[in-house]
């Protein structure tokens, strides 16, 4: 591995890490709807102010969101709208990975009653 491709690696990892957090997560599908202030995120997370004020504080230091304040309140939205298409594509190995499971199973969902 060249330098180049060592700095560009960790980049790209630091990104991940970044969004490596349900709450985090949640917080980028959001924001690619509209700018949210801390108490509404809050409130949709259902986690305390100083959580989800440090779940924000990492993904605006990895570069993902951007703040501006109004007034007394600042305002959260995303600053790389290509995001969402990540997320979309991890849930495409999600499905591929269920429907490889259920193809071992021989294509027939799990049955409770089976178990017992």
């Amino acid at each position: 591995m060249t330098e180049t491709e060592k700095l560009r690696s960790q980049g790209r990892a630091a990104i991940l890490k970044a969004l490596a957090h349900p709450s985090r997560i949640f917080i980028v599908e959001k924001l690619s709807e509209k700018p949210y202030c801390v108490c509404e995120l809050t409130a949709m997370i259902g986690a305390d102010t100083s959580t989800v004020s440090k779940h924000l504080s990492i993904l605006k230091n990895a570069g993902i969101i951007i703040d501006k304040k109004q007034g007394t309140v600042v305002y959260y939205s995303l600053e790389t709208p290509c995001l969402p298409r990540l997320l979309s594509c991890v849930e495409s190995v999600i499905e591929q990975n269920l429907n490889k499971q259920l193809a071992c199973l021989g294509s027939s969902p799990l049955r409770r009653d089976n178990a017992e």
